[in-house]
């Protein structure tokens, strides 16, 4: 199978997240009708944009374990999308964006909302805690279309247990990065950046995506390691091009979302050698933005011309293209046509421009 027959598998993705979403909203209207417009910006929000990469690589992953039919996996591809849908609208409040798949985030649509009906209190205060709270009601979401492919039942149940410790993880990752954000720049070292990179990143983007539909297939110990080891180095690779796209070198309707990773103080491997392959005024000029959205756009300019200076984008290329033959190397024991599919997936992952 070639990635780009998965790929036109998108288009059912979509009708299986449309039909999940229409049934939580039936579900609103028991609960009281006051829920609906936040459902129904809920349901924008996951359904506007996205790649659908998790989705298709869960299905990869159920492919190469060799599962036949792919309509059965296809609840669990989209459980990964309300994940992220989830995660995002999360992660939005944390880092304060503003644009999200090209379109307002959850808390701004929420504050929004909050300003068009003349409600009572602050329409920031608002927004966030209805964006965080809709996160929330969208995990059970998740949970229930992990639950639904018509496979035994010891599968399912191996499919939650990769989906908590995945969970897990992410979070572990999302809390490294706040914590280290907050540590000054010269005392973050490579493997904290590669850390966070594989945590909260690399396991929710590619490794246990392939191994939850590998699960789904039923997969054994071996193959699931192979698919862990591998998806962990593609998934390293992933982030580090998302770090490289979100320096502010492609502009926002590139990229999708607004906020430079400078300006949210983000400790990534650009950031961290440049620190070190730098001058002091070049360390003064990253430092005048990191964690400072107020800074102004020539100060942006001159510190994204200090990363470039430095080497630290050759060396993030290198180190992309490093992760993606080593996640590639890992798979050695794959039949010939996975070990192809995982190719064209590693080359998608690590090549893209948004």
């Amino acid at each position: 199978m070639e990635l780009k027959e998965l790929l036109a598998l998108k288009k059912a993705i979509e009708k299986e997240l449309q039909t999940q979403l229409a049934l939580e909203r039936k579900k609103a209207l028991k609960d009281s009708p006051r829920l609906v417009p936040f459902l129904d910006a809920a349901r924008k929000f996951t359904l506007r944009g996205g790649k659908r990469f998790r989705a298709v690589l869960l299905l990869a992953g159920y492919h190469i374990a060799g599962g036949e039919d792919l309509r059965v996996a296809l609840p669990a591809a989209a459980a990964l999308e309300t994940f992220q849908s989830w995660m995002l609208m999360h992660d939005d409040v944390i880092d304060h964006s503003e644009v999200r798949r090209d379109g307002p985030t959850m808390h701004l649509e929420m504050a929004k909302y909050h300003t068009d009906s003349n409600l009572l209190g602050a329409d920031v205060e608002f927004g966030e805690g209805a964006a965080i709270t809709l996160g929330d009601m969208m995990e059970p979401v998740t949970v229930r279309l992990l639950l639904a492919p018509k496979v035994p039942e010891g599968r399912k149940v191996a499919l939650l247990s990769e989906y908590s410790e995945m969970t897990r993880q992410t979070a572990i990752g999302q809390m490294l990065d706040i914590y280290l954000s907050s540590v000054p720049v010269a005392k973050v070292t490579e493997k904290d950046v590669l850390t966070i990179q594989r945590l909260k990143s690399a396991v929710y983007s590619v490794s246990s995506p392939l191994r939850m539909g590998a699960i789904l297939a039923g997969a054994q110990k071996p193959l699931l390691d192979t698919l862990q080891k591998s998806g962990d180095a593609l998934g390293i690779a992933f982030q580090l091009r998302d770090d490289v796209l979100g320096l502010g070198l492609s502009d926002v309707e590139v990229v999708g979302k607004s906020t430079n990773d400078l300006f949210e103080g983000k400790r990534t491997l650009l950031v961290v050698h440049a620190w070190r392959h730098t001058d002091a005024s070049g360390r003064a000029a990253l430092e005048k933005v990191l964690g400072n959205p107020l800074s102004s756009p020539r100060s942006l300019e001159i510190a994204q011309d200090v990363i470039r200076e430095s080497g630290a984008l050759d060396y993030s290329e290198e180190r992309i293209r490093a992760f993606r033959e080593l996640g590639l190397s890992r798979l050695k024991g794959l039949p010939k046509d996975s070990r192809a599919l995982m190719e064209e997936i590693g080359l998608l992952l690590t090549n893209r421009r948004n």
